[in-house]
């Protein structure tokens, strides 16, 4: 069974999205009965996709179970700060455009870009993970190769 490396925010959402599922699971239930009493079940649209959505939300419980199981929460106080890791927010600056950018390092379970949080198995994290500040590193990324200098890495 492989560790999956979390943030205690990232295991708080995993439990939230978890006890999210569990409560649809009556709900769920509740419209397949209804759908029931509409008679012939061969030919009953409702019934179908509430079973279906019984499934997918019996599948996703599974998922989230699994990943709170194996979830280990990262303990930054032992690690050293002066490189990149996981749970570190990094501050690069793009070689070629001059932006600067802030990405926080993330596991693939915690991953979310609109809210700068990057997985550290993505191309970018990657390339930043375990570099320090000064360091210029490179990712293949599907536009093409990004050049990024680190210029902060915080807690």
């Amino acid at each position: 069974m492989q560790k999956l490396h979390v943030t205690q925010e990232g295991l708080d959402k995993l439990k939230a999205e978890l006890e999210h599922c569990r409560e649809q699971t009556s709900k769920i239930a509740a419209t397949i009965e209804h759908a029931r009493s509409f008679g012939d079940l061969r030919e009953n649209a409702e019934y179908h996709a509430a079973k279906e959505a019984q499934a997918m939300n019996h599948a996703k419980i599974r998922d989230l179970e699994d990943k709170i199981a194996r979830a280990t929460i990262v303990d930054d106080s032992a690690i050293d700060a002066s490189k990149a890791y996981v749970g570190a927010t990094v501050k690069v600056l793009n070689t070629k455009t001059k932006k600067t950018f802030t990405y926080m390092l993330v596991s693939p379970v915690e991953a979310d870009m609109a809210s700068g949080k990057i997985s550290m198995r993505s191309p970018v994290g990657e390339a930043l993970l375990g570099k320090s500040v000064g360091d210029v590193v490179s990712a293949k990324v599907p536009a093409g190769t990004l050049e990024l200098e680190i210029l902060e890495i915080s807690r």
